[in-house]
């Protein structure tokens, strides 16, 4: 069941009733499997904007393989015929991402109730935040939602991470960066 919910908020409720168990039995399961390193559930970020802000964090099995294996998809052409490609794509992003980042660096993401969203807030500090748009396009570009997001939360710095090889600027002072180099400049 996470695996077709991969990227998605998770509602432990519901994802308890569908297995025909408690939502506290669901939450130690999900907590079991963050534990054990198999998913990572990645929480929203919180703040005193005034707005209405998502509280449901999102959930994403942290190896691809696993996820492809579990909704079986065995060869590329499944993966990229399958609806579940952008989302395999971004919990692939956030686990190499995240998997450089020094001791104490938070990750979050941040999504208003009005559908503003950023797919992963690093924050270094209070006062430094970089946003990550991530898109599997090689033609990527951001909706006014993700520019919406970072100035509501006053980002230092603003990219999509994107399959392609080489970076260049966007709009709204973003750039478009391969997954490798980012990688290397969160590092």
């Amino acid at each position: 069941m996470l695996a077709h919910q991969q990227g998605a908020q998770i509602n432990v409720a519901q994802l308890g009733a569908s297995l025909d168990i408690s939502a506290v039995t669901a939450k130690r399961y999900l907590e079991l499997l963050e534990d054990l390193l198999l998913i990572r559930i990645l929480r929203p970020w919180y703040g005193n904007l005034g707005k209405r802000l998502v509280k449901s964090p999102k959930v994403y099995i942290r190896d691809s393989g696993l996820l492809h294996a579990l909704l079986n998809l065995n060869t590329i052409d499944d993966i990229l015929g399958h609806p579940i490609v952008g989302a395999s794509w971004e919990g692939f992003v956030i686990e190499n991402l995240l998997g450089c980042l020094p001791l104490g660096v938070r990750s979050w993401f941040f999504r208003t109730s009005a559908g503003a969203e950023i797919d992963l807030v690093i924050e270094y500090s209070d006062a430094k935040k970089i946003a990550i748009e991530i898109k599997r396009s090689l033609t990527p570009v951001t909706s006014k939602g993700f520019h919406m997001a970072c100035d509501d939360i006053g980002v230092a710095e603003k990219f999509i991470v994107y399959p392609g090889t080489s970076s260049y600027p966007a709009n709204n002072n973003t750039t478009v960066i391969p997954l490798s180099e980012m990688m290397l400049r969160l590092a």
